[in-house]
């Protein structure tokens, strides 16, 4: 059973919805409950999870980074994210997939056949350059996938600006909202 509290939102919904939407522009599906990230994690083939957050690295350094590594010419098979504070049963469930990976938000990881094998934690994701965590993941969509990318097109995504906001500029939410 699913403790009330963990299944309330942090932060203001409507608040962070921005910061959805960048990756979902760039072809990333939401996975917003434990069974969606069941299904995700059980297919065959390669899926990226994206442990989506309010912080700054994230929105400075990881949405921006995974979604320029989205732009190379091969991509893994699924491209998710689950936000963390908002999403949190799907969040945790996530986590669960990362057995030897200590929790951090936000964080990357790609799964081959439902093992992580290849991951960026915050801590390698807050000192390093968007273009830094793209090369990251290049490297390992170029070991671990084989889809065809780009996510998008390049006139599309040419036309996305990163949403730039941090934690401590997003309103809380409120109880019962």
């Amino acid at each position: 059973m699913t403790d009330f509290r963990m299944a309330q939102p942090m932060y203001d919904p409507t608040a962070v919805e921005p910061m959805r939407e960048e990756l979902r522009r760039v072809g990333v599906k939401e996975l917003r409950t434990p069974e969606d990230v069941d299904a995700a994690l059980k297919e065959s083939g390669t899926t990226l999870v994206v442990v989506n957050s309010v912080c700054g690295c994230a929105a400075g350094n990881a949405r921006p980074g995974v979604m320029i590594a989205l732009q190379h010419g091969v991509i893994p098979d699924r491209i998710t994210t689950v936000f963390a504070g908002q999403d949190r049963p799907a969040t945790e469930r996530a986590r669960a997939y990362m057995k030897e990976i200590p929790p951090s938000s936000p964080c990357i990881a790609l799964f081959k056949d439902g093992e992580a094998v290849h991951c960026l934690q915050r801590m390698h994701i807050e000192n390093q350059t968007a273009q830094q965590v793209a090369a990251s993941l290049i490297g390992a969509f170029e070991e671990h996938c084989k889809a065809q990318g780009p996510s998008i097109p390049a006139e599309e995504f040419a036309r996305i600006v990163p949403y730039m906001a941090c934690g401590s500029t997003i309103p809380l939410a409120r109880p019962g909202a």
